[in-house]
Order: structure tokens, then C-alpha cells, then sequence
């Protein structure tokens, strides 16, 4: 359809001026609230207390959630919300890394708390508008576009059926409807999600905005638990943000120089020395692959092996030469370290879209490894149109694999079959058929409709038709708390299982990655080593979602010194430079103690809100046995000599004349208590109960002990 036919059939429904203000030291300190039943749109404004206490981003998120839902709220219920939240530092594009923002809700695959963090422009140009949040609730009866004019002064609520379904036709034609110009396509930015939120569990959620260089929308994800699937119920088809052209210093912080000079900092570091540390410029996150596949951990055939003879074939060499080179490929303005890389002029062979020329986003590591390696899959075209197909339906990549992956096995175990699949011969490698999959899942037809529910579902599904043992699914589903595993393997890394089942909201690994420091170098040998790591990593990594930050210009840029330092794995020089930013930005003085006390806070806040939603203790915690140890034969012959190895060092038992099926009992029950004594000395480091309940005594300590947290917790004690 044509744009201007678009513009023709706008309906608004209901339209709202407000007033414009100047943003004080990173905060408006009023959020916009829209319920979608009945068109109401209101601003609340934040007090100081609020501030002080959740300080943004997720943490103000989190208590606009809380207030708004009650424990018997579900991802579908009309009072749960979305919310999108920037924080205080987002937006400051003198420091790299700035342009994040969280999405929050109650999500359809864990039944708690799900956040997302997404780049690109979304969440500075909210800010920019006036706001420090968007509260969504409620569900429209038809679908609805949500934009927000900061030139105006003005939200309205337009009806959109007539537009398109999937993000990227979706993107580019809300840019062309309310951009001025395509100087002013620049001052953009849109969340959307595709056809296959409306009928999966899995759906994402799109942070599109316009790449001026390539004349097209990119697209960055807030893609875990299924955040697009609650939009698409909420019966929104997208939000548009619309902005002035910045100037310098939109933020009004309080230190700008200050800012600049640690800003310029980072860029002049990657300059010398980011092609040798990290090739995030000219990689992404691809240069993982082959790093990963050295030190066997990267998922192979459903998280059974962690390298593979193929890897050539997709190494990180080849998608640095599929990547279109030598363009500004910052998701936020100004950021220094490029990295998101892309695909020109690929064309599509499968879908409704066969023969059409596209830009790819990525992929990223976690999407080249769940698409490609996990499922035994070495080809690069069928990874890179995976890959778009995903984005452009709004399906998580890294959910959308782990299932894949899953599938495969259970069919490879004659738990499927194709009969049950409708003729899907989902057997190691067969891209062809993991495409019809895919297509079907984003159509609600098929199979791709059953495979669209998740894996915890599944298990349960194919339990109680007694097509397989449920124990052998509970063992290779990789799932925790209903969220599939991101990609890495964790079997040899006791920390990096605690980093994974122990997080609030399922294993994704952006609360600790500890592989490295545990099992590759041994700095974390004791379980109070471990417990402190857990402690620590998840508590420093909250911090990044409360204040607007991408996590890689901590992790990315490492100083020439740094191996030299008391902490080296913590970038202590970095930290710094975060304290100093926040002090910057907001005229406020904290040090590195208060920056963790901030999210320590907000991370036992997060971990009762699960509770209060019937989950978050210590069951909740558990994970699947191939998260930690060989399920199989095959599984641990492909490493008997390093098993056995561990069997006589760390079990004290000889593994001579014992068959293979022995081994796996005698190693499993031995990583099983191992797990369980470190679950037992992490929740002591953090403060809570045996059975994962924070303390009173804990949320004294952080100033958080409020009446409606107390109540829910003493029910546990």
C-alpha cells in the first residue's frame, strides 16, 4: 500500500497535548501512562523518593509494574503492562554505549517478570520527548499505532489495521508516513513486532530506526520471554517516537566536560587498540564464534557437544567479509565502538519475501549459535535469512534455536516422529525443514504452531501424551524457569550454572558470564569464590539496565594495565569511569559502593516480585541436568577421557571396568550435589533464606523494607 493512501486512512482516536520541558541532570521526572481499553493517557510524575529508591530504567520499570499488577496478574491479563524505560544516563551521546533502554512485563513463557534491554534510538528519543517511562495496559479492540510527537506536544492513539504486519515493511513505512523530509526520517524511531508474536509465546519486540547511510530501517531486539506477544495481545501495532534534531547536551548534565573527556577516552582506546582486543568494528559479536568453538563452548546438537569439525565454515572471518564494512555502525548515536554490523543486498530464498533484497541485522553470536550451531547446522545464507525471517516475524532468535534444537533431539529419540510433526523431518541439519518450521510458527499453522509455545510447554505436552520419558526431557530441555538457554555451554563451569538458573529471570547470560574466570582460569575455585562472583556480576551488570547502558564498553575495553590490577576481571578503571559518569550526569555523588547498592536493591526488589507471582524460590532454581553433565552415552564418550579424568581427581572414585551408563550416575550425582551446595553459599553471600526468600533483615539494609514487600516474604519464612 501506498504511503500516502497510509496517510489518508490515519483515525485518531484519541490525541493528547501535554507540555513540553527541558530534561534536568537525565531526568523528566514524570513517566506517560496509556490504557489501551479505554484511550486514557496521563502523566504521573516521579518523586524524589521513587528516585532515590529505583532510581530508573529497570528499577523505575519494576515499581511501575509492581503497582499496576497484583500476584494473580498473567502476560494476558489486561492489567499487565509493558513498560519501556530509558534511565538517567541513556541519551548522553559524548559516552559510548548510552542508547539502551528496558522493556518490562509479566511474560507468557515464565509467568514472572521478564526485562529486555533493546539498543538503538527508542529510549533517548522517549526521553527526549519529556518522559522517563511509557507504561502501557490495558488492550485496544483493533490495532493500534502509538506516536508521540515532542514537536507538538502531542500522543495520539491512530488506528492501524489497514498497515503492515512484520517490522521491517512495517518500520520503513511509518518512517516515510511521519518523517518531514529524509533529513527528519533521522528523528524516528519505532518499537514494533511481527505476525508471529500474535501467535506464538516467543514474540520480540523490534527497536527500529533509519540508517542514513543505507537508506533503510534497522532493527536492534528486546527479544526475551516473549515481550512481543503481550504487545501484539495488547493489540499494538507499533509506537513512533518523534523528535526535534538534537543539539549537544539534551541531557542538561551536570558536568559535560567531564563526560566528553571520559568519553573521548574510550574512543581513542579503540582506536589503538579495539581490532586487537575485540574486532567489534569490523565483527559485532560474531568474532565469538570462533573463540567459543576453541575452548568447547559453543552449543552443538542441543547443547550435547561444544565444538564441531565445521566451524570453518562459519568462522568469524567469513561474516566479517558478509558484513558491509567501513559504515558508522553505532545502534546509538555517537557510540564509538560500531558494532552493529549488517548484511547488504541479501537476497531472500524462502517466505513470503523469496526474491526480495534486504539488509540483515547481524547476526550476533547468540543468533549464529541457535540458529546455526546448536541445531548441527554450517551455513552461513541459511543462518543469515534464519536470522531475518526471526526479526522481521518478531521471534527471538535465541529461543527460536534452543526450541529447534530441542526438537531435534526429541525427534532423533523417536519422541518425534513424522506423523506428530505433520511431516517435519526435523533431523540434524536439515535447514530446509527448520525454515517451513519457521514460516509455519509465524503463521499459527503446523507444527511451527506447537513448537511456538516453548520448551517447558513442550515437555509437559509430550510427558502427558507419553511420547517420551519425562525425566530424559527435563534433562535435555534447556530451559529454566521457562526462558530457553542462551549460547554457551555450562557443563564445566559450576559458576556460569549458577549465572544461568539463578537469575531472576531465566538463563540469559547478561546477569554473569563467568565461564572464563571459572573454568578456563581458575580464579574462582571455592564456593565462596563462586558465591561472591554471583554476588557481585549479577548486582554491577543490574546497574547497566537501571541507567540506559550497553553492557559493551565495560566488557569491550579493557586498558593496557588493566591485567595488572587487584580486580582485573571486574575493568576496575571502567567502573570508575561509570561512577564518575553518573555523578556527571546527575550532580550527584555517589562512589562505587553506593553504585552497587543501587542495584542490589533493585535486584532482591525483582526477586520478590517473583515471588509474589507464585515463583522465585528455590525450586525455581533448578536446572535442566544437560546444563551441568553428559545426559548421554554419546554425550560422554565424546569427552570420556576428561570425564573420567574429573571422576578420579574430584570424585575419588576409579572409573576402570565401569561402564559408560555408571560413569554418567556416578558423575552425575556428584555435579548434582555440587549445584546444590553452591545454590546453599550463593543465597547466604546475598542475604536470603535457604529456600531463596530475601530477609527482612536484608531489605532493612537496603532501605527497601516497605509493608507489601514484608508480607510477601514472611510468607515464606
Amino acid at each position: 500500500m501506498q504511503v500516502l493512501n497510509l496517510i489518508e486512512k490515519r483515525v485518531i482516536l484519541k490525541e493528547y497535548e501535554y507540555s513540553t520541558q527541558s530534561i534536568k541532570k537525565g531526568f523528566n521526572n514524570r513517566t506517560i501512562y496509556v490504557n489501551l481499553s479505554n484511550n486514557l493517557i496521563k502523566e504521573k510524575i516521579i518523586t524524589e523518593t521513587v528516585k532515590e529508591k529505583f532510581v530508573g530504567g529497570k528499577g523505575l520499570a519494576l515499581k511501575l509494574l509492581w503497582d499496576a499488577t497484583n500476584s494473580q496478574t498473567r502476560w494476558d491479563s489486561p492489567e499487565n503492562e509493558i513498560i519501556i524505560s530509558p534511565g538517567p544516563i541513556a541519551g548522553v551521546s559524548e559516552y559510548s554505549g548510552t542508547g539502551k533502554s528496558v522493556v518490562i512485563t509479566i511474560s507468557p513463557q515464565t509467568d514472572i517478570v521478564i526485562d529486555s534491554n533493546a539498543g538503538g534510538r527508542f529510549g533517548s528519543f522517549l526521553k527526549f520527548s519529556g518522559f522517563d517511562a511509557i507504561e502501557l495496559q490495558g488492550k485496544a479492540k483493533n490495532d493500534v499505532i502509538l506516536f508521540i510527537d515532542s514537536l507538538k506536544g502531542s500522543i495520539r492513539i491512530i488506528e492501524a489495521s489497514h498497515m503492515a504486519v512484520n517490522s521491517h515493511q512495517l518500520s520503513k513505512d511509518l518512517v516515510e508516513m511521519f518523517a518531514d523530509d529524509n533529513e527528519d526520517k533521522n528523528n524516528i524511531a519505532i518499537v514494533s513486532a511481527g505476525i508471529a508474536a500474535d501467535n506464538t509465546l516467543l514474540g520480540l519486540l523490534n527497536f527500529s530506526y533509519w540508517d542514513s547511510n543505507r537508506k533503510v530501517c534497522r532493527m536492534k531486539q528486546a527479544g526475551r520471554g516473549g515481550i512481543g506477544s503481550v504487545f501484539r495481545n495488547k493489540k499494538i501495532k507499533a509506537i513512533v517516537c518523534k523528535v526535534e534534531k538534537q543539539n549537544i547536551n539534551p541531557n542538561n548534565v551536570a558536568n559535560l566536560e567531564l563526560i566528553i573527556e571520559k568519553g573521548k577516552s574510550i574512543e581513542n582506546h579503540l582506536e589503538k587498540h579495539g581490532e586487537q582486543q575485540c574486532e567489534m568494528r569490523t565483527k559485532g559479536t560474531a568474532h565469538l564464534i570462533d573463540v567459543m568453538n576453541d575452548y568447547d563452548l559453543l552449543p552443538n546438537r542441543n547443547f550435547k557437544y561444544g565444538s564441531h569439525k565445521d566451524i570453518y565454515k562459519i568462522r568469524s572471518e567469513l561474516w566479517k567479509n558478509k558484513f558491509t564494512q567501513g559504515l558508522p555502525d553505532e545502534c546509538s548515536v555517537g557510540c564509538a565502538l560500531s558494532c552493529s554490523k549488517a548484511i547488504d543486498g541479501f537476497e531472500l530464498k524462502t517466505g513470503p519475501y523469496k526474491g526480495h533484497t534486504v539488509t540483515i541485522d547481524g547476526p550476533e553470536y547468540e543468533s549464529a549459535a541457535a540458529l546455526g550451531t546448536n541445531c548441527d547446522i554450517f551455513d552461513i545464507e541459511h543462518i543469515a535469512e534464519c536470522n531475518f525471517y526471526c526479526d522481521t516475524y518478531g521471534i527471538c532468535t535465541i529461543t527460536f534455536g534452543t526450541i529447534t534444537a530441542f526438537l531435534m533431539e526429541c525427534y532423533e529419540n523417536g519422541i518425534l516422529n513424522k506423523e506428530r510433526t505433520g511431516g517435519l523431518e526435523l533431523t540434524w541439519g536439515n535447514k530446509d525443514i527448520v525454515m517451513e518450521m519457521l514460516h509455519q510458527m509465524a503463521s499459527g499453522n503446523g507444527f511451527g504452531k506447537t513448537a511456538g509455545i516453548g520448551i517447558k510447554k513442550l515437555k509437559k505436552k509430550f510427558a502427558d501424551k507419553k511420547w517420551g520419558d519425562k525425566k530424559f526431557l527435563q534433562d535435555i530441555g534447556m530451559e529454566n524457569k521457562g526462558l530457553e538457554y542462551s549460547q554457551y555451554i555450562s557443563k564445566e563451569s559450576l559458576a556460569q550454572q549458577g549465572g544461568y538458573a539463578m537469575t531472576n529471570k531465566g538463563p540469559q547470560h547478561d546477569e554473569a558470564w563467568l565461564i572464563f574466570m571459572d573454568s578456563v582460569n581458575n580464579q574462582i575455585p571455592t564456593f565462596e569464590d563462586k558465591a561472591e562472583a554471583l554476588f557481585y556480576f549479577p548486582i554491577f551488570r543490574t546497574w547497566f539496565g537501571l541507567m540506559g547502558l550497553c553492557i559493551f564498553p565495560w566488557s569491550n575495553v579493557e586498558q593496557e594495565n588493566n591485567s595488572n590490577t587487584s580486580e582485573a576481571s571486574t575493568i576496575p578503571e571502567n567502573i570508575e569511569n561509570y561512577v564518575k559518569l553518573f555523578n556527571a550526569v546527575t550532580g550527584k555523588n555517589i562512589n562505587k559502593k553506593e553504585l552497587l547498592f543501587q542495584s542490589e536493591r533493585i535486584y532482591n526488589f525483582q526477586r520478590i516480585f517473583n515471588i509474589r507471582q507464585g515463583h522465585g524460590l528455590r525450586a525455581n532454581d533448578s536446572q535442566p541436568y544437560r546444563a551441568a553433565g553428559p545426559v548421554t552415552i554419546d554425550e560422554y564418550k565424546s569427552r570420556e577421557e576428561r570425564y573420567d579424568k574429573q571422576m578420579i581427581e574430584f570424585i575419588g572414585i576409579n572409573p576402570e571396568n565401569k561402564s559408560i551408563q555408571e560413569k554418567i550416575e556416578i558423575t552425575r550425582k556428584y555435579r548434582e550435589t555440587q549445584y546444590e551446595h553452591l545454590i546453599d553459599a550463593v543465597y547466604k553471600r546475598r542475604g536470603w533464606t535457604k529456600n531463596g526468600v530475601p530477609t527482612i533483615e536484608k531489605l532493612k539494609e537496603l532501605d527497601i523494607a516497605l509493608p507489601e514487600l514484608i508480607e510477601v516474604v514472611q510468607k515464606h519464612f
